[in-house]
């Protein structure tokens, strides 16, 4: 994993949805490649810990990450304003897998919707699958019709889109697609496994957990996975965050 500490310059910091944030820096043009599903890790002025953020969309030499204000870190990072300096570790972590001639089923729930943009840019017509709990928290919408993909929006009680789960919209479609991805909370990740499982669908998950050192030198960040018949331990920010859905060990 090839990665760098930049100071990317702000060009813009906008609320586009209640409390969800839409930052844009200017790349340089020789940072390492970017790859979909990768995050950065944003030094947050005053705090010890940087903020994990994943890769919304990283193309004409603009590094975009889309984060919700959770804290108080995340809400000094709302703060800054275009022109200052914002220093970012990037890129970190395994991505997701993808590229032409398949047809994918790209499911964001929440904050999780944000990485699945790049990865559309990677796919041909992809199919993106949005999920949120009402109509103020929606993003991005125009953004994945864009890329080229087919939007299905669905939300918990109904104010926008379809009311419903995103996994009711796979279960309508995954005979359309060949492999799914996905990034959001856990339960939801649980249910998009199982449905893939059923139906005998390459899925590919992306975990959200708490990190501190972003590249694998601390244990906050992990999880337990199967890996040759045997569970053990692997660090999200590492070997992750996308894992192959069957070698997740979910509890509960």
């Amino acid at each position: 994993m090839k990665y760098d500490i930049r100071k990317l310059r702000l060009l813009s910091n906008a609320e586009i949805a209640d409390g969800i944030f839409d930052m844009r820096l200017a790349l340089s043009g020789d940072e390492p490649p970017v790859q979909c599903g990768q995050f950065a890790h944003v030094y947050v002025p005053g705090k010890s810990l940087r903020r994990p953020i994943s890769v919304c969309d990283a193309r004409g030499g603009v590094l975009r990450l889309v984060y919700q204000i959770k804290g108080e870190g995340t809400r000094i990072m709302s703060e800054m304003l275009p022109g200052c300096l914002v220093d970012v570790l990037l890129p970190l972590g395994n991505g997701f897998s993808v590229g032409r001639g398949k047809k994918y089923a790209l499911i964001g729930g929440g904050i999780g919707v944000p990485p699945m943009l790049y990865t559309a840019a990677q796919c041909d017509s992809p199919l993106v699958i949005t999920g949120f709990r009402n109509k103020e928290l929606v993003i991005l919408q125009d953004d994945f019709a864009d890329a080229g993909a087919e939007v299905v929006l669905a939300t918990d009680d109904g104010s926008a889109g379809q009311k419903g789960f995103v996994t009711d919209v796979l279960r309508a479609r995954i005979a359309e697609v060949d492999e799914v991805c996905a990034c959001g909370p856990t339960p939801m990740l649980r249910a998009i496994a199982q449905v893939c499982a059923e139906f005998g669908k390459p899925c590919q998950i992306s975990l959200e957990e708490r990190m501190a050192c972003g590249i694998g030198a601390c244990l906050v960040c992990a999880v337990k996975v199967r890996k040759n018949g045997e569970e053990i331990m692997q660090h999200v920010c590492r070997n992750g965050p996308v894992f192959n859905a069957e070698e997740v060990v979910f509890h509960g």
